[in-house]
């Protein structure tokens, strides 16, 4: 089999962990297990359909409209195929700015609670575990906020069946408003489990020199550490937060980081209209509103930079666990 050095790299990183947390450590195993079992099987399939670099195939491709904004829909049948661009394009572009759809709150916890804190961070993983994933957003841009030629971001579409799984009407309500297209999701939706596989060995995750950018994105996270680890949540909040600072070493949420900016106030759409900046692809669909995100904060880092008021991300949420998951 061939590799790309990427799960050299995740061995190594869990030996370098080794002595810090037993159970993660188990689970970050059980994930390289799997992907090393199935890989001898599946990574080296050849595929038909088009990929991010070629940008067409033998005969006529339909092009939805988020692919002539450069934002790439993958799906299960073209899955591997993106992952093999991304792995490439990581190489040079270590910002990754992410969002997510996922079908709503349904549940909310009962009992008693150790802070406002703990009631959020209980009311976050009550849902995550209960919930699956809609879509997942990931934009690359380079240290400059430059992004690849072709594709700069690619648009994750995840099984979802609305006969059979939970969600808030609502919340489906303004997805299937935005153009996702649930019956599409069902038919072709990607399998958690591969796509886990994939991105553990893609060279995002575990990895110190990428850096992550969020809009208040605790759900986001929470449902990417459940894809990871292929486990409920963490009971504890810290515990939550030692995962995260495990597979996500840097993380940027513009959420906290808008205190440093005089005036920018509301949620994602309004900061980008109060920064000029054009929407690329339908609102509420995860690869846009990743896309603006990573926008957003390029145009907040010329203003923050000159104040000093960039630093280790992580250190930033770690201080502001109520912003993240409140």
């Amino acid at each position: 089999m061939k590799t790309n050095g990427c799960e050299e790299f995740l061995i190594i990183r869990i030996i370098q962990m080794g002595s810090n947390n037993r159970n993660t450590n188990i689970h970050i195993f059980s994930r390289i297990y799997i992907f090393f079992k199935r890989c001898y099987t599946k990574l080296n399939h050849s595929q038909t359909m088009p990929s991010a670099i070629s940008g067409g195939a033998h005969g006529q491709v339909h092009i939805p409209s988020n692919e002539e904004c450069g934002i790439r829909d993958v799906w299960k049948h073209n899955l591997e195929e993106e992952f093999r661009t991304i792995r490439k394009v990581v190489q040079k572009y270590h910002f990754v700015a992410m969002d997510t759809e996922f079908p709503g709150v349904v549940a909310r916890p009962v009992g008693e609670f150790r802070s406002t804190a703990d009631y959020h961070y209980q009311l976050l993983r009550c849902n995550v575990d209960l919930l699956r994933i809609i879509q997942l957003g990931l934009t690359f841009m380079d240290d400059d906020g430059k992004t690849p030629p072709g594709y700069s971001t690619w648009q994750f579409n995840f099984k979802f069946n609305l006969s059979e799984d939970m969600y808030a009407q609502d919340s489906i309500d303004l997805l299937q408003n935005s153009g996702i297209q649930f019956k599409k999701h069902e038919e072709d939706g990607i399998d958690p489990i591969d796509f886990a596989e994939l991105l553990m060995s893609s060279g995002i995750v575990l990895m110190d020199n990428i850096k992550w950018l969020c809009f208040h994105s605790g759900y986001d996270f929470g449902y990417l550490l459940k894809l990871l680890t292929d486990q409920n949540l963490p009971a504890d909040e810290s515990d939550f937060f030692e995962l995260l600072h495990i597979y996500f070493p840097n993380i940027f949420d513009i959420k906290y980081l808008m205190k440093s900016c005089k005036n920018l106030k509301g949620g994602l759409q309004e900061v980008a209209d109060q920064l000029e900046l054009r929407r690329v692809g339908p609102q509420h669909q995860a690869g846009s509103d990743a896309l603006l995100t990573g926008m957003a904060f390029f145009k907040m880092r010329e203003h923050l930079d000159a104040a000093g008021h960039i630093r280790n991300a992580f250190y930033l949420l770690c201080c502001m666990q109520r912003i993240f998951i409140g």
